[in-house]
């Protein structure tokens, strides 16, 4: 016995071929747009990551100045001689302090003003 010999109607293959090739550029379009969605975000991410290494590093730079700041004022207030020395040199070093807190406020507002520009 003989299979009957179905043929597949012209208009229906090329509504399938239509319909595979529309999902084709769907598909791609829509890849396309996540690689460019993951490059956006990977550049987002080194900014921050720089912005944070470069706000950290300057932190720790202003933290040793700090530091060093303040063994110098004990070194200098150990070899005083009497409590007028010692409260001139009290007013000095809050005054030092004081323009170094301001210089490092700058420093710290110069940062995020770069990176905002990025």
């Amino acid at each position: 016995m003989q299979t009957p010999n179905f043929e597949i109607p012209t208009e229906m293959r090329d509504f399938a071929e239509k319909s595979v090739d529309q999902a084709r550029n769907a598909v791609g379009t829509m890849m396309a747009n996540a690689i460019k969605a993951t490059e956006q975000v990977q550049a987002s991410g080194q900014t921050f990551q720089s912005t944070m290494t470069a706000a950290v590093s300057k932190g720790f730079e202003h933290a040793q100045n700090n530091a060093n700041a303040t063994f110098d004022f004990a070194q200098k207030l150990a070899r005083t001689k009497d409590l007028r020395e010692a409260f001139e040199l009290q007013s000095e070093f809050v005054r030092s302090q004081f323009a170094a807190l301001q210089a490092q406020a700058k420093d710290f507002g110069a940062l995020a003003q770069q990176n905002v520009a990025r």
